[in-house]
Parts: C-alpha cells; structure tokens; sequence
C-alpha cells in the first residue's frame, strides 16, 4: 500500500511526529518501496520500528557505523524493508534534527547518544534528595547543545535556536508539604536554569502532571535524570496507563534502582510522544560551549563589561564578573559552577582537537606567567635583572 499521498494529518505516522520535513527526506528511499519508520526500542543490535503497517523488528546490521555518534537510537527516523523474513532490516537512518549527547566515561573522546529528533528536555530532580544545583546546570547545558548540524533547517519550530527547549521538573513534590519550603525550592532552581520552565510534580497523584502534559503536547519528549528521579512514574502518569514498571526507592538514602533498562518512545494520549530512558550515574559534557553560556547568561552579560575580551574571571584586573560576586550580584556557586563546566568541556574537545589542546597550554603557560609577576610586584620585587658588574 502507498502512502505517499495520504494527507499528513491522517498519516499513520503522524502521532510520532511524521512531518512535511521527514517526508521529503524520505522521498529518494519512497521511490525505491522502502518503509518510513521511528525507533521506539533498541536491544543488542535490533530495534522495534513503527511504521505505516505496524511495529516491526528490524535488523541494524546494514547501518552499524564506525562513529560510535551515529549508532541506531531511540527516536531516529530510518527506512526499512516493506516486507520479509523477522526481523527487516534497516536499509538508511535520516538526518538527525536533534540529539542529546554524553561524554562516555572511557578515556577516549567518544559521545553517546541517548535520544534523537527531540524537542522538549525534561530533566527529572526528585525532592526525596537534597538538590544538586550544579547537575541541573550539567543538564541544561546539554540540553541547551541538543543538535546534530545535519539537519538544522528542518528543525521544529517547538525547538530553541541552539537545540531542544529544556524544562526542569521536580518530583515527588508531595514530600515536601510545606508550600512555602517548596516556593524556596523552585526559587532556587529557577535561578539556576534562567529562562528554562521549573514544575513541581507529584505523579503518583496527578498534582502538576496535567500543566507538564500541557507543555509536552507536541513534539518528542525525553526523561533524563537519577534513578530513583520518578521517570518511570511520571511516564506512566502522561501516557495514562502503567507502561513502565517502577520501583520503590531505598528508604535510607531516597535512590532508587534501575527499573527502566532500555529507551522506550511511547505515544501520548494529549499529543506528542514521550521517550523513557534509564537512570543516569554520569553526565559528562560533550561539546557544550554554547549551552553552559546560555545556562549562565548572567556572566556572559556581566562578562561584557571585563577589562580584557578574553577574561577567565579569575584573577584578570578589572574584572566585571569578579566584581558582581563581590557586590552580590552574582552568587559565587554560580561563578564556580561556570567555571567548572567551562574547564570540563575545554577539555572533552581538546581530547580530539590539536589546536584547542594547543591554545589551552599556551593559555596556562600565560595565566602561569602573570601569576608569578604579580607575585614578585606584590613582594616589591620587579623583573629579574642580572646584578651590575663589581
């Protein structure tokens, strides 16, 4: 059966975000009677596929990839055998709009792809925890570097100019009752993600879940956060209907165990398709400069009144970013959650480019010199000069 001239709006794809844009992507491999389809599973070499005629189990062994970036994923459109043996096989992968990307924990420069052609982040914190202001920050920056570059002209309107529009929010809102308590809660999170909707959540009875799938109605979503985050719940809660099994969280420190083991794209009954993912251990930044500057546009702003163009804020004369935390302006854990995250993610990329590991050494050798100048002038000793002959 031909699909290419079905209306979008009735297409079988259409509640997985089928488009006008994946459609002409599709179109070189329609003509060759290959199947459009979205990746809602991958186990071990094998996804599960929906298509026009249903979900099918399709082979990944004709797109196994030397870069480990380009890995068939959850969320990834791909072209598929119209019929044959179980499992087809998956015949090309379209361009990504999107991607959220980790560094690996290994010592190579390697990303990992968690979820593609996404438009919403939500970044599950769990209030059974103390916060982790800074993990939210690591996650922002991510989420706010969320593209691919392959595709960029096709992306969704849903999505901000450097990638998928973040959102934050706070889980088992039900064990902190007091409303005022949770008010601070929020303030604090909100001053750590400027501009970035902050929710407050309580899925096991519905509090807050109706405004998040208000948020969510469109576009693909991804659940990133801790085990133990309430991911699973919240899932559950959107799609109506326990779709992902749970597990309580251990009493003696609010962590849970890995209950969801794979990344799973489920349809949700509002509109848009939410994907689930496991817990996370590690976020390691992966080419994040422009998220950590959106996430601290505050210093970005401050940094714009610095003495010199190329101020690291640290010891520079003249430094505005300096002189805001000294005014109060700027709280100093903002200030050191910037700087690490800056540092972090300066490294990643040096791992795999010559000339930023390059640039960064003769920067220290610098910041090293002015260091021990300004210790000699301070100690009332100028530049070395070799003592006058006798």
């Amino acid at each position: 059966m031909s699909f290419s001239s079905t209306p979008l709006s009735s297409h079988p794809l259409a509640v997985y975000g089928w488009d006008e844009g994946w459609e002409a992507e599709f179109a070189p491999y329609a003509e060759q009677g290959l199947l459009p389809g979205r990746v809602v599973r991958v186990d071990r070499g094998l996804c599960d596929v929906v298509t026009p005629v249903g979900t099918v189990r399709a082979d990944t062994e004709f797109v196994v990839p030397r870069d480990p970036m380009k890995v068939v994923c959850t969320g990834d459109w791909v072209a598929v055998d119209p019929e044959g043996n179980n499992p087809r096989y998956v015949r090309t992968l379209l361009p990504r709009r999107t991607a959220f990307v980790r560094s690996t924990s290994s010592k190579r420069s390697e990303g990992q792809v968690l979820a593609t052609n996404i438009d919403h982040v939500v970044i599950c914190v769990s209030l059974a925890v103390e916060l982790d202001l800074g993990r939210i920050e690591r996650y922002l920056a991510l989420a706010m570097s969320c593209s691919s570059g392959e595709a960029l002209l096709h992306r969704s309107a849903l999505s901000w100019e450097s990638g998928a529009q973040p959102v934050v929010v706070l889980t088992k809102a039900d064990l902190v009752p007091d409303p005022v308590a949770l008010s601070y809660l929020v303030d604090d999170v909100e001053a750590s993600a400027p501009g970035v909707p902050v929710l407050t959540v309580c899925a096991r009875d519905g509090d807050g879940v109706e405004e998040l799938a208000a948020l969510l109605g469109r576009g693909t979503s991804v659940l990133l956060g801790a085990s133990g985050a309430g991911k699973s719940t919240l899932a559950n809660a959107l799609a109506g209907e326990d779709v992902m099994g749970v597990q309580a969280t251990r009493d003696m420190d609010g962590k849970g165990r890995h209950t969801t083991t794979t990344r799973n794209l489920l349809p949700l009954p509002g509109g848009g398709v939410l994907i689930d993912t496991p817990g996370l251990r590690g976020v390691g930044l992966w080419d994040a400069g422009a998220g950590v500057g959106q996430v601290f546009s505050e210093i970005e702003e401050f940094a714009r009144d610095c003495r010199f163009h190329d101020c690291a804020h640290e010891s520079e004369p003249g430094c505005a970013v300096r002189a805001a935390v000294e005014d109060g302006e700027l709280p100093p854990r903002r200030l050191e959650s910037y700087h690490k995250l800056v540092r972090e993610n300066q490294w990643i990329v040096a791992k795999s480019d010559a000339r930023m590991r390059a640039d960064i050494r003769h920067d220290w050798k610098r910041k090293q010199a002015a260091g021990r100048a300004a210790g000699e002038a301070k100690r009332g000793r100028g530049p070395w000069r070799p003592a006058p002959p006798r």
